[in-house]
């Protein structure tokens, strides 16, 4: 099969999913955008908790092909966790899914639960006023099963893209930006085991 078909069928896939809009192949340019947009990113402080590590983009960039797809407010993410905090190499935090964890961990005395993320150690926060360690805010790659699993098609991952880099592609690929509109990055290679 040639790419472009490879490709195709890649797009087909990615538009069946619910809440997946407009899908469209980056250029190179698009990649060095990304690139440096992204690592301004991480140099700032993400929601208020540390600096940022995109893992997710920062391995998508080194795929052989490499889409951004919109959503709307149907599309379900992939399974938490898709932000771990980390301090010292340790996780110290991450969001989550599941009610029954916030529940249960938003009594404890040594837990913090904000909305649907979890800090496991009170003391991971002191970081905040300059006393240890800052939090580092990491988005990991998640896989994207249902591309992985096409003929021809491997190392099939999704990140999630900054604020900046998300506005960047809205206005790059939509034509009418809604409110609720996201953007997400899939990076896969073609004919390559994992």
């Amino acid at each position: 099969m040639e790419n472009e078909d490879v490709i195709n069928k890649v797009i087909d896939e990615l538009s069946k999913i619910k809440g997946v809009g407009h899908c469209e192949v980056l250029t190179d340019e698009d990649r060095r955008v990304i690139e440096e947009m992204e690592a301004k990113a991480d140099e700032m402080t993400l929601m208020g908790l540390g600096r940022g590590d995109n893992k997710g983009v920062k391995k998508v960039l080194k795929s052989d092909f490499l889409l951004v797809f919109t959503t709307d407010m149907d599309y379900e993410w992939p399974p938490a966790p898709n932000v771990i905090l980390m301090q010292n190499g340790e996780v110290v935090g991450e969001d989550t899914d599941d009610e029954e964890k916030l529940k249960e961990l938003a009594n404890s005395d040594d837990a913090i639960v904000m909305g649907n993320i979890i800090i496991y150690n009170k003391n991971a926060l002191s970081s905040m006023g300059g006393k240890c360690e800052p939090l580092v805010v990491v988005l990991p790659p998640k896989k994207c099963n249902e591309i992985e699993c096409l003929p021809n098609i491997s190392s099939a991952y999704l990140a999630s893209p900054s604020p900046p880099t998300d506005e960047y592609l809205k206005k790059r690929i939509c034509h009418n930006n809604e409110s609720g509109t996201g953007t997400f990055l899939l990076g896969f290679d073609i004919g390559r085991g994992t």
